[in-house]
C-alpha cells in the first residue's frame, strides 16, 4: 500500500525566555494552513508530535512539557505602527488540540528577533548596530508588545551575559513591554481588569471550599489563591506538586471554578479544552529556599513566593504572561498578589519562583474608580537553537 512521503516546511526551533517553540513565517505554511481551522491545527500537532498517549512527543518537536509545546506563526504586519502579527498556539501533549486562547510572554521575547532575521521588520527601521524596536502585535489576545532587540553589524546579538534563572546558560537582554497588558474584554466587570470588578472575591470551589482569590485578566487571565489556604508554603518545586496526582486535581477543579466565575467558559466541563487559560498560581510572603538548581534564595531577596501551574502542571519557573500579572496585580493595593509582597503602593516586584527570581515592573493608576495599567516590563532573552525545514507526513493535516 503506498504512502504519501514527507513534506518539508521552513522552520526555526528557538528559544524564548525559559520557554522553546517551532516558529513560522505564514506565508511558508502550506496554503489550506494559512488560515485558522482544522488543517492547521492538525498539522502543527504533528509538527509537535500530539496527540502522544505515552505523553512524551518522541515523534515530533515537542519536549513533553507545557513549555517546550509551543507554535509561533508571524507575519508582516498591514495594521498601522505595527512590524509584525504575533499567532501563538500552545498544543497540548496527550490530546488532539491546540489552544488559541492566549499569549505566551517567554516566547514573545523571540518575536522580534525572528522578525528581523525573517525579513517581516523594514529593513530602514533595523540599525546596524544598537537596539531595533520591534513592534509587535499579539494576534492571540489583540496586544500590543515592545521588544528591543539588541544588534551588531546588522545582525541580532544572541550572545551575552544577561543571566535568566530557570535557563542554564546566559545570552543577550531583550527587554519586552507589555502596553495596556489588561485583557477588558473577557468576563462581568464591563472593561475592568478584574472581571468580578472586585480584587479580592470568595470563590467556593466544589470540594475544597470557600478560598479567598484575586481573579485578573492581565497579560494572561490569572487566579491568584494564598499558599496557605491549599496547604503550601510557597516555597514548593516541581516535584511536590507534579508528582501528586490529588494536588493536581484540587488546581484543575479550582481553576475551572475560576474560569467559570472569571465569564471565561459556560460551563465547568469546558475547562478541559481550555487548558492554556487561565492560569492558577498561589502566593506567600517571602522565606528562604533552595531553587531547582541548588541555587539559595534568600527571603531578603524577594518581595513576595510565587508558584504557578501552565497546562495543568506546576511550571518549572514562570510564565512570561503569568509573570506580567503577577506585576499588574502587586502594583494595585489590596490584591492577594500585593498583600503577600507586603502591602502598599510598588511599580516593580521581585518574585521567588522554581528555578530562582525574576523581577517585573508596571505602572497603575486609578482612572474614574477603575484600576489601568499602561505597561508591564521585564527583561528576557532568546536565541536560535535550530533552523531550516520540519518534516511532516503529507496527509497528516
Amino acid at each position: 500500500m503506498p504512502h504519501p512521503p514527507q513534506i518539508k516546511i521552513p522552520a526555526t526551533y528557538m528559544r524564548g525566555g525559559t520557554s522553546k517553540g517551532v516558529f513560522f513565517r505564514l506565508q511558508d505554511l502550506p496554503e489550506r494552513c494559512q488560515q485558522a481551522g482544522p488543517a492547521r491545527d492538525a498539522l502543527l500537532l504533528r509538527v509537535i508530535g500530539s496527540p502522544d498517549p505515552y505523553g512524551k512527543q518522541i515523534d515530533g518537536m515537542g519536549g513533553a512539557t507545557s513549555s517546550t509545546s509551543k507554535t509561533v506563526i508571524l507575519a508582516k504586519s498591514e495594521r498601522a505602527e505595527h512590524d509584525v502579527d504575533y499567532l501563538f498556539g500552545q498544543v497540548s501533549i496527550d490530546k488532539a488540540f491546540v489552544d488559541w486562547s492566549g499569549n505566551c510572554g517567554n516566547l514573545s521575547a523571540a518575536v522580534g528577533a525572528f522578525a528581523i532575521s525573517a525579513g517581516l521588520v523594514d529593513a530602514a527601521r533595523i540599525p546596524h548596530t544598537g537596539h531595533c524596536t520591534v513592534r509587535i502585535w499579539q494576534a492571540n489576545i489583540g496586544k500590543t508588545i515592545i521588544a528591543h532587540v539588541p544588534l551588531v553589524n546588522g545582525e541580532v546579538q544572541e550572545t551575552g551575559d544577561f543571566e535568566l534563572d530557570g535557563v542554564t546558560f546566559p545570552a543577550a537582554e531583550v527587554q519586552l513591554e507589555f502596553l495596556d497588558p489588561a485583557d477588558e474584554g473577557e468576563g462581568d466587570g464591563g472593561g475592568s481588569m478584574f472581571p468580578s470588578c472586585n480584587l479580592v472575591d470568595d470563590l467556593e470551589v466544589a470540594g475544597v471550599g470557600t478560598l479567598k482569590v484575586t481573579m485578573i485578566n492581565a497579560g494572561i487571565p490569572t487566579i491568584f489563591v494564598n499558599a496557605d489556604a491549599i496547604g503550601y508554603n510557597g516555597t514548593e518545586l516541581q516535584d511536590a506538586i507534579n508528582g501528586d496526582a490529588k494536588a493536581l486535581a484540587m488546581f484543575e477543579t479550582i481553576r475551572a471554578h475560576g474560569a467559570l466565575r472569571m465569564g471565561l467558559i459556560k460551563s465547568l466541563d469546558e475547562a478541559a479544552s481550555r487548558q492554556h487559560t487561565p492560569k492558577i498560581a498561589f502566593v506567600a510572603p517571602p522565606q528562604s529556599y533552595a531553587a531547582s538548581s541548588g541555587k539559595q534564595v534568600a527571603a531578603s531577596d524577594v518581595d513576595l513566593l510565587v508558584r504557578a501551574l501552565s497546562m495543568g502542571k506546576l511550571h518549572h519557573a514562570m510564565m512570561g504572561t503569568a509573570a506580567v500579572a503577577i506585576g499588574t496585580a502587586a502594583a494595585i493595593p489590596g490584591t492577594l498578589v500585593n498583600l503577600a509582597a507586603g502591602g502598599g503602593p510598588r511599580n516593580a516586584v521581585r518574585f521567588g519562583h522554581p528555578s530562582g527570581t525574576l523581577r517585573v515592573g508596571a505602572e497603575a493608576a486609578q482612572v474614574g474608580g477603575e484600576w489601568r495599567v499602561t505597561k508591564a516590563i521585564m527583561s528576557r532573552s532568546a536565541r536560535v537553537l535550530m533552523e531550516g525545514w520540519v518534516r511532516v507526513p503529507g496527509d497528516s493535516f
